[in-house]
Parts: C-alpha cells; sequence; structure tokens
C-alpha cells in the first residue's frame, strides 16, 4: 500500500500521461458510430412492446435523449484522454441520477441513486458526464451561456476542492461522510444572498417533507386496488401490468409460481440479520412497472410483500441488470451477477444503502436466465425538480453533486493521487467546461438524429 506522499506523486505524474488541459473540448472522431445504431443494438435485448416508450422518453428533449444515451457517452469517452486513475465509477452520473432518500437511521440523506452501469474505471468519465449533464440542462432552461458555463465550472470546482480535502482525512473519515438533506438545505439558504430565492428554497423544503411520506403505505394507495377483499395491483398498461395478465412462463406454470424461487435466490444474497426481517413478510404479488427513460425496456418488476397487519406493505423493485455500458472500454465486471455487480459497486459509493438491497438470477417468462437487482420501490426517494431551478440554484445543485461525486469517488479510488492530479489551479475545471459545452453541441445533434430515425420510420416511438 503507497503512502499518501507517494500517491500523491503518483498524481502529479500522471499529467505527463494526460495534461489537465488535455481534457478540453470534443470532437467526434471521424467515424463514430451511429448513435441510433447503439440504441437500436441496446433493444435487441430489450422487451420487444416497451422500446418504442424508451425512445418516445429519449426524444422529449435534448436532455431526456442524454439519460438515455450512456451508452453512446460511453463510447465517446473511450477516446477521451486519462489520467490512468481509477474509481468505482457510477458510468451514469448525471444530475438526475442523484437524489434524496431514506438512511437506515431515518434520516434523508443525498447521494448517487442509480448504479445500473456502475464499474470499476476512469474517475474523469463520471465527472465529464456530470459535467455535460449541467451544460445540457443549463441550455434547456434557457440560460445565457454565462450562466450555464457557471453550473458547470461550480460543479468541477466542487469536485476538486472536495477531493483535496477528502485528501486531508482519515480512511474513516472519509467512510462516515455523508450529506443530510437538512444540512444541504441549510448550506443553500446560507447562499442566499447570492442570488438564490427564499421561495426556491420553500419548495425544496415541501419537496423534503414530501419525500418522508413517499413510502410502501403510499405506494399501497397508488399501485392497488381492492378486489373481491384481495389486495391486488392496477392495471394500467403499458406502465403497469399486474403479473396474471402476462403470459405463463414458458413451462407452464403461473408466474406467481415461478417467482416463488426467486425470492427465494434473492433472499439468499441478504445478510442473516436482514433475512430475519425479510421472513416477516410473505409474497403475494407482482407485477411489470416500467420506469425511467435510458431503463425502459429492461425487466423490472414490482413486488408487493405482506406483514402481519393490514397496512404493513414491502414493495419491492426488481429489475433486470446486463453488463454496463463501460464494459468494452473499461473492461468486465469481476461478478458473475451482473445483479451483484450493481450492488457491489452501489455499496462502495453511496454513503448509506438500502436495508433491502440484494439479487438474483431468474428464469424469465420466456425461459431465458435473466440477472437482476432488487430494493425497496420507495423508500422517501425525492429527485431535484430541474425543470424549475433557477440558474442560482442550478449552480447550488451543481455544488452539491460535485461534493457528493468526489465523495463517492474517494472511497474507492486512489484520492490523495487524484486530489494531487486535479492540484489547486482551475486548469482542469476550465478544461472540462469546454468539453461539456462541446458535447452539449453533439447531444444536440444526436438527438435530432433520433427525431429523423422516428419521422423516417427507422424506429418507433410513442408516448407513455
Amino acid at each position: 500500500m503507497s503512502t499518501a506522499v507517494e500517491s500523491a506523486a503518483e498524481g502529479r505524474a500522471a499529467r505527463s500521461a494526460a495534461r489537465r488541459s488535455s481534457h478540453a473540448g470534443f470532437e467526434a472522431p471521424a467515424g463514430r458510430e451511429d448513435p441510433i445504431a447503439i440504441l437500436e443494438r441496446q433493444a435487441e435485448t430489450r422487451v420487444p412492446d416497451l422500446v418504442p416508450i424508451r425512445y418516445g422518453r429519449m426524444a422529449a428533449s435534448p436532455f431526456a435523449f442524454f439519460r438515455g444515451a450512456a451508452a453512446v457517452m460511453a463510447a465517446d469517452l473511450a477516446g477521451t484522454p486519462i489520467s490512468g486513475l481509477r474509481v468505482q465509477a457510477c458510468g451514469d452520473a448525471h444530475l438526475s441520477n442523484f437524489g434524496a432518500f431514506a438512511a437506515p437511521d431515518r434520516r434523508l440523506v443525498f447521494d448517487l441513486n442509480d448504479f445500473d452501469e456502475t464499474l470499476p474505471g476512469p474517475w474523469e468519465w463520471d465527472v465529464k458526464r456530470l459535467a455535460a449533464s449541467f451544460s445540457i440542462a443549463a441550455r434547456e432552461r434557457g440560460f445565457k451561456p454565462r450562466k450555464c458555463e457557471a453550473a458547470v465550472m461550480r460543479a468541477v470546482r466542487t469536485y476538486r476542492e472536495a477531493m483535496r480535502e477528502f485528501a486531508s482525512l482519515g480512511n474513516l473519515e472519509v467512510w462516515y461522510a455523508r450529506l443530510d438533506v437538512e444540512e444541504a438545505i441549510e448550506e443553500a439558504a446560507a447562499e442566499e444572498a447570492g442570488g438564490i430565492k427564499a421561495s426556491e428554497l420553500a419548495r425544496v423544503r415541501r419537496g423534503a417533507e414530501k419525500a418522508q411520506s413517499k413510502d410502501s403505505l403510499r405506494a399501497l394507495d397508488r399501485l392497488t386496488e381492492d378486489v373481491d377483499g384481495q389486495i391486488r395491483f392496477r392495471s394500467e398498461p403499458p406502465i403497469l401490468v399486474p403479473g396474471e395478465q402476462l403470459v405463463a412462463a414458458a413451462d407452464g406454470r403461473p408466474i406467481l409460481e415461478m417467482l416463488k424461487g426467486v425470492v427465494v435466490a434473492y433472499r439468499e444474497s441478504l445478510g442473516p440479520e436482514m433475512r430475519v426481517l425479510f421472513d416477516g413478510y410473505e409474497f403475494r404479488e407482482i407485477a411489470r412497472k416500467v420506469v425511467g427513460v435510458g431503463s425502459v425496456g429492461t425487466r423490472a418488476w414490482v413486488l408487493l410483500l405482506a406483514g402481519p397487519g393490514d397496512r404493513d406493505p414491502l414493495f419491492l423493485q426488481a429489475k433486470e441488470a446486463e453488463a454496463s455500458v463501460m464494459e468494452p472500454y473499461a473492461g468486465a465486471s469481476q461478478w458473475p451477477n451482473h445483479g451483484q455487480r450493481v450492488v457491489e459497486g452501489q455499496r462502495l459509493m453511496q454513503a448509506a444503502s438500502d436495508i433491502f438491497l440484494g439479487w438474483c438470477r431468474a428464469t424469465g417468462l420466456d425461459g431465458r436466465e435473466r440477472d437482476f437487482y432488487v430494493r425497496q420501490l420507495w423508500d422517501w426517494k425525492r429527485s431535484a425538480d430541474v425543470e424549475r431551478l433557477s440558474a442560482s440554484g442550478l449552480e447550488v445543485y451543481a455544488r452539491i453533486c460535485g461534493w457528493t461525486l468526489a465523495r463517492a469517488h474517494a472511497r474507492s479510488g486512489n484520492r490523495f493521487a487524484i486530489a494531487s492530479y486535479l492540484g489547486t489551479g482551475d486548469s482542469f475545471d476550465r478544461a472540462i467546461c469546454s468539453f461539456a459545452a462541446d458535447y452539449a453541441e453533439l447531444n444536440l445533434r444526436d438527438h435530432q438524429a433520433l427525431l429523423d430515425a422516428i419521422e423516417s420510420g427507422r424506429v418507433a416511438a410513442e408516448d407513455a
């Protein structure tokens, strides 16, 4: 194990492999793969009936396209400079994949909350995806170029400064570091003199309060109904489809019978103490539920389990896990199950994780085995309402996301080397700001390519 001094020297030496200014700008290389072809290749393994919904959601705006195009950007990032320093990367660290949720101690915390693409890889790739997301979102909000640049610079500068802060702390201090939502709101309030409106802060506080009601009881009221004295999932196709309305399994077994084995397999991925809690619930119902933007078309199920009381439900989400979009460029996962890859990556990057987080391998309705990870469906989850943030509010949000990403990387990567590579000046910040602006332009063209593909009939899209 290298000392902090040796690691810092390694970081400075990495500037020879990739100068900090070398990250500036982005020009699509000659022979760049058609972004629509990349999306079509992803669609080959997805539920055919749901793929048009994915295209429809991505077509809604350039930022919506960006959210669903992690595979496109992964291919683009593969050719960009890297320092050679690696971390457990999120793989899809755009601004909407951060948010609030309940920690096990029932405090509302802010953290990364999507790990479908997580894999060890270059830390720069996460920073560039985060920066590009702020550039694209700011443009979509109609902010002037100066304001767009300010949001990106805030995210990257905070990442750099936070990494230096974590390099000054001990291992345990880094591991225990987290951002409580109440603390984040108070910090934002302290910046009110800088232009954040009191009404905007009040809206954020209301959102935090509302998040605490988004739990299994709310899911019970919103997603189910009473049918002849039995709790059943509502039928709202194609977004929510009860299991009994889907075809039987390939071997003819009813879907509930088939999934009993899935529940047993998932249970084995939990720790012994959590199995005791889990065993206090009984599996009752299942439904297919369409979620997200980029994830649409992957198999996502919601499971209803009932405790001993009339209103003691537990809703779990079982989401299909495929190979990370980073794998062709960063290397294969060490885990044999992609559900486990997601779970292990999430536990490594998050300061606090869902107590029901687990994984399993299941045979689907088509008879094929697939990997899944499992988590609570709703547990105080809340995302930022980016569409309503002011320019100054977006800057504050950029700071929070930049700090959070640095903390996530510091847990697994060599924080001393990364901090040393970044240095105290703003050379890296300005380079990434230039990259983000160029990539926002490319994303705009890619979004138009999708609109053209829909208009020509190359791909089908529908609103849902």
